[in-house]
């Protein structure tokens, strides 16, 4: 039970990034079926776990490569989404980077999951378990699913409500999440 909890908290601070892109870059849907919804949300969860999973699995081989260009790969993705946002929301325009065509899809679901290579490398270099690992990465895929229908949801009220501001916000907070990534590593 205290590895299921354990599961659950990881999955909980592995996702939150998950849960802020998906809410900011929704800002500009004004429609979105839930079956579309729960596809966006299974992507953003089969690449965090993905990562997650990759990370432990070959996180010898992983850990020099992506140790040091992780957080400036994140930063850049982040930047992009983020800063098309902020252009678009200044010129009032609707030409955001929001969760529209699977390659903003897969921008948007890849960047945040970045975190999650690195704490599957660090996973495996601690010489976690395969049973303790795949309870994480479990956790982490239904936790992540979660997070991100809530956001997505969020985003979009938060964007037929406030238009503009919450485009704008959303594009600001997406750059400061890859600040924050940079600078934390760095």
């Amino acid at each position: 039970m205290v590895a299921i909890l354990a599961a659950l908290l990881f999955a909980l601070s592995l996702c939150a990034d998950c849960f802020a892109v998906s809410a900011c870059s929704s800002v500009t849907i004004k429609e979105l079926s839930w079956k579309r919804v729960a596809v966006l949300a299974t992507v953003f969860a089969v690449v965090q776990a993905g990562f997650l999973l990759s990370g432990w699995l070959f996180g010898d081989l992983l850990s020099g490569f992506v140790g040091r260009l992780a957080p400036i790969i994140g930063f850049l993705l982040l930047l992009y989404v983020g800063g098309s946002m902020v252009i678009s929301a200044v010129k009032g325009t609707e030409e955001a980077r929001d969760l529209n065509g699977i390659k903003n899809i897969l921008i948007g679901a890849v960047a945040p999951s970045i975190d999650a290579l690195a704490a599957g490398m660090s996973m495996s270099m601690d010489g976690e378990s395969v049973g303790d690992a795949m309870i994480k990465v479990i956790a982490v895929l239904v936790v992540t699913f979660i997070s991100v229908i809530l956001g997505v949801k969020g985003g979009m009220k938060a964007g037929s409500r406030y238009g503009r501001p919450a485009l704008l916000t959303g594009g600001i907070v997406l750059i400061l999440i890859g600040l924050n990534i940079v600078f934390n590593v760095l």
